[in-house]
């Protein structure tokens, strides 16, 4: 019987490049309003993982299901914010501008905007906290900020998902708790998938870890035994435990 709060299915899904294997028997189920977090090192296939969910990567084998359909019919109900790009600051395009573009795929970009486009990006902004600068260069903005205009951007779409790659990398470490926030206030009606490398920070916010190296391990929760750590980093790691403080127990290395 299906359940009809999954809303991502994947089966024993296998990805290679050139011959060399990025994902290996992936099987996951991802739930509504989860907010997973996936760690795991550099080259372990998590980014790989995001586009196999948008439907820019094809599986050589496996099975994708998002929203029951295929990844390429269900992109309409995806937000996605990558890893922060690069850009020139100098570029003379507003907040309100850039958050307009996550409409394209509804309006078209020949077409003109529409009251409801506007209506989409002027809510999506202020779930962000950055109405009030609509008007301001992008390129002034902090790390944070631009990150929180980014992340408006894949709002204005109105999606059930929201895909995100590493979006704390750029943004100052006593910035990224306030970051996080947003997200937990995000997931009451979002469902959230965050790859991340912040171990620490992904073990408070997040509800749910897995670990990647082109496996994954798996078992439904944020507590991540030793075990799992090293056998997804292939060396000896932080221990991360849950309690009324969060705190790591380092072992040896």
């Amino acid at each position: 019987m299906k359940n009809e709060n999954e809303i991502v299915k994947l089966q024993n899904i296998r990805v290679s490049y050139g011959g060399v294997p990025a994902l290996e028997d992936v099987t996951i189920s991802i739930f509504r309003h989860d907010f997973l977090g996936i760690i795991g090192p550099n080259g372990g296939g998590k980014s790989t993982l995001l586009k196999v969910l948008l439907g820019l990567v094809k599986p050589d084998s496996g099975t994708v299901s998002v929203f029951g359909k295929n990844p390429e019919q269900a992109r309409s109900r995806i937000g996605y914010v990558s890893q922060r790009p690069v850009f020139d600051n100098n570029y003379p395009v507003s907040i309100w501008d850039v958050a307009m573009m996550g409409r394209y795929g509804k309006a078209g970009i020949m077409r003109r905007y529409s009251h409801e486009d506007k209506a989409a990006v002027e809510r999506a902004l202020k779930r962000v906290d950055m109405f009030k600068y609509k008007d301001k260069q992008i390129g002034r903005l902090s790390g944070g900020q631009q990150q929180r205009v980014f992340v408006a951007r894949a709002l204005v779409s109105e999606p059930e998902l929201l895909l995100l790659d590493e979006p704390t990398a750029s943004i100052d470490s006593t910035l990224q708790a306030e970051f996080y926030e947003l997200l937990g206030e995000l997931k009451r009606n979002l469902t959230i998938i965050m790859v991340s490398h912040d171990i620490g920070a992904v073990s408070i916010y997040v509800d749910k870890i897995a670990c990647l190296n082109r496996q994954l391990y798996y078992h439904g929760s944020r507590e991540i035994t030793a075990e799992v750590l090293e056998a997804t980093y292939k060396c000896p790691v932080q221990l991360i435990t849950h309690g009324p403080v969060p705190h790591r127990v380092l072992k040896e290395h």
